[in-house]
């Protein structure tokens, strides 16, 4: 049976692939920030939207109420990385991580009247990755508002959490982060092993078909959990984010102080 999806993110990586996927046999609104790269194709209705300007954020949900009454399932894919350390980012680049990773996809999602919503979150959202703060902190954000928004209003929320993906994100966030980067006194160091190991990542990290394959069997589910993590390094990220705080602290100023001596 056919399906209407709203996909953020649609341009690059996960949230491409799964545009490609669905568009096959269901109608996708597909969201796009670079015009360069619009989306197009068969079933497929392209829309602007920029969740660091607001109003795009409103002309998106005119255009798809326009068009439909009713999504089955809206994926929210779009999102960026704030990296650095916290006492040198910005307050503009901290608001601007929670505009893009959680206020924006909220206001999309509570403007269309949408029955299943799939988050891609992240395992850095259980918070034990120093020098990304801002994006841990905005990805737990986005699980909690939006499980609580699940259970207040009785819409089926699902969050996928990530491990570490092979797709552009990673040196497009070294871009995007160069003027935070570019700070480094007193942090060479682990801003040294920051940028090798996210650019290591577009390419070690989990085939993209993987993801695709595992939302898919996700969104099939009638009932599907809350929650799922994905990928051996994700997983063992959640089981570590259990052990107490303290310890948790002590074994990662371990690594950072043993990174400081290399």
């Amino acid at each position: 049976m056919t399906k209407i999806y709203v996909i953020t993110g649609s341009t690059s990586g996960i949230g491409k692939a799964l545009l490609d996927y669905y568009s096959k046999d269901n109608t996708v609104f597909a969201g796009f920030r670079n015009e360069d790269l619009k989306p197009e194709g068969n079933n497929i209705i392209p829309f602007y939207i920029d969740y660091s300007k607001p109003d795009t954020i409103q002309s998106a949900v005119e255009l798809i109420n326009s068009k439909t009454d009713k999504i089955d399932t809206i994926i929210n894919a779009a999102g960026c990385v704030v990296a650095g350390a916290m006492d040198r980012i910005s307050m503009s680049d901290l608001r601007r991580q929670f505009d893009v990773n959680v206020f924006g996809a909220i206001e999309l999602t509570r403007g269309i009247n949408v029955k299943k919503i799939i988050n891609i979150s992240s395992m850095s959202s259980f918070g034990i990755y120093p020098f990304i703060a801002p994006y841990c902190a905005s990805k737990r954000a986005l699980d909690i508002l939006f499980n609580l928004y699940s259970l207040e209003s009785c819409k089926q929320v699902i969050s996928v959490k990530l491990g570490a993906v092979a797709t552009p994100i990673w040196s497009k966030s070294v871009r995007e982060n160069q003027n935070s980067l570019s700070d480094i006194s007193g942090y060479e160091k682990e801003y040294e092993y920051l940028v090798k190991n996210a650019l290591k990542n577009e390419t070690k990290g989990m085939p993209v078909s993987k993801i695709v394959k595992e939302i898919v069997k996700i969104d099939k589910k009638n009932n599907p959990k809350s929650s799922y993590t994905i990928g051996l390094d994700a997983k063992t990220a959640e089981i570590f984010s259990h052990l107490p705080q303290t310890f948790i602290n002590h074994v990662i100023e371990h690594k950072l102080n043993n990174m400081r001596k290399n």
